[in-house]
């Protein structure tokens, strides 16, 4: 018999169905038993008389919470349940798991007037048993979402021809300035974890592949205790030729990001309102646009806040929070691209104009960094003198043969699937990630 997921019971009034899933709940009395049934789709109430059903009655007996079980019967409508308005008369339950006690308290009980309330467990504790924590209702939700906002990003450059590419995460050089990368012994030699597919994504606008795209890890050793860092995530990257400036590359992601977060809002925006207290607001195009100096300008002008002027070439942490509230104020908008950063803050690879400032941009959303994107240097010449001036010519030595032989204009940009997550729910990085990993966590 083929398994009916439980979202699918409906359709299948009054069959015998096999359904299987997690216990989320089981009552036992002396009478009657009561189960509530889980799997990733929904949730069905499995009724156990226990005089007319003796032998089921005797097989439930070990059930604990948690356990695993599959079950046959017969799903009817019952105006007596709350749960979906169903319920199931089995004719046989299989236990294929027993669950030993829970060593985590998924969710806060509230207090009784017998008994006190039990506290969630802390973020530490749950992600020791991240397995057992993903199993609620509001964690599955998120992967689900996360699915559905990397679908559309693929699908909106796939359905604009461009092709998918899976490049190599173990690299023989740094992916970005030599800094804050994971050094890993490699044969007789050393290897590194790619920050980036930053110089393959090039390659490939070298190799004439015209449009790519890419969904894989990329990996970061910073030294970061934020909400928003992790040592490994997983970033959506295109990269695409014959632009004009690195205006069509804004233009390309702010058209992406709102078809992004249309489908999405369609498809969950009620559920995550329902489930996180968090709002989709689908943007307007295009989005707003500020140099640099004059986001700090406004930030004083606003709020009085500054930074000394040595820190003006880049965006500080504070003036990054405090952007959302500048371009609410100004645009009424969440998004915001800013541009004109110095030229030391940039990486060697951003194209500069005549007056030497990157041609490049950070995509800020609610007051968060999504992105880093730019029209590259694609002429060999500028783009070794640049690596020089940055000191890495010979450490980027390889790449620099990518733009020997002839390259066209090209541009693109990453987006970390976590971090949009993260920002969609209004959680911390740490609990947006499937598996969260830092400094301090490797594990499980």
């Amino acid at each position: 018999m083929e398994r009916v997921y439980l979202k699918d019971v409906r359709e299948h009034l009054n069959e015998e169905i096999l359904v299987q899933g997690f216990v989320e709940n089981f009552r036992n009395s002396s009478k009657m038993a009561f189960i509530v049934l889980k799997d990733i789709t929904g949730k069905l109430q499995i009724t156990v008389e226990k005089e007319v059903l003796p032998e089921i009655a005797a097989a439930i007996e070990p059930l604990t919470g948690d356990s695993v079980i599959s079950v046959k019967g017969v799903v009817s409508e019952s105006e007596y349940v709350k749960l979906n308005g169903l319920e199931m008369i089995p004719s046989e339950i299989k236990i294929e798991s027993i669950a030993a006690a829970l060593p985590i308290q998924r969710e806060e009980i509230p207090a009784t007037k017998k008994k006190p309330a039990v506290p969630k467990s802390g973020i530490d504790e749950r992600l020791d048993y991240r397995w057992i924590d993903l199993r609620t209702d509001k964690n599955q939700f998120l992967y689900k979402l996360q699915t559905a906002v990397t679908r559309a990003l693929r699908d909106f450059a796939l359905d604009r021809d461009f092709i998918e590419v899976h490049t190599p995460k173990l690299i023989g050089t740094a992916s970005e300035s030599g800094s804050e990368v994971f050094e890993v012994d490699y044969f007789d030699g050393k290897a590194y974890l790619a920050q980036s597919p930053q110089f393959y994504k090039q390659m490939a606008m070298a190799a004439g592949f015209d449009r790519y795209m890419e969904v894989g890890p990329v990996f970061r050793a910073e030294k970061s205790f934020t909400s928003k860092h992790a040592t490994e995530f997983t970033c959506f990257d295109i990269e695409f030729s014959y632009i004009k400036s690195f205006e069509d590359v804004m233009k390309f992601e702010e058209e992406l990001l709102t078809d992004m977060l249309a489908k999405v809002n369609e498809k969950y925006g009620e559920e995550l309102k329902a489930l996180y207290g968090m709002e989709i607001k689908v943007p307007t195009t295009p989005f707003p646009r500020v140099k640099l100096a004059d986001l700090y300008k406004g930030l004083e002008e606003d709020f009085g806040f500054t930074v000394p002027e040595e820190e003006k070439g880049d965006l500080t942490t504070e003036a990054e929070r405090l952007s959302y509230e500048w371009v609410k104020k100004h645009y009424d908008h969440e998004f915001l691209f800013i541009t004109d950063y110095s030229k030391e803050k940039r990486a060697f690879y951003h194209m500069r104009d005549e007056n030497g400032v990157p041609q490049g941009y950070d995509l800020v959303w609610r007051g968060v960094e999504i992105t880093t994107g730019a029209q590259r240097e694609h002429r060999y010449d500028v783009l070794k003198a640049q690596a020089e001036e940055k000191g890495l010519s010979n450490d980027v030595k390889f790449y620099l043969e990518f733009f020997k032989y002839g390259c066209p204009p090209h541009g693109g940009f990453g987006l970390g699937i976590d971090r949009l997550t993260m920002l969609l729910t209004g959680l911390h990085i740490n609990e947006a990630e499937f598996l969260f990993r830092s400094p301090k966590r490797l594990t499980p």
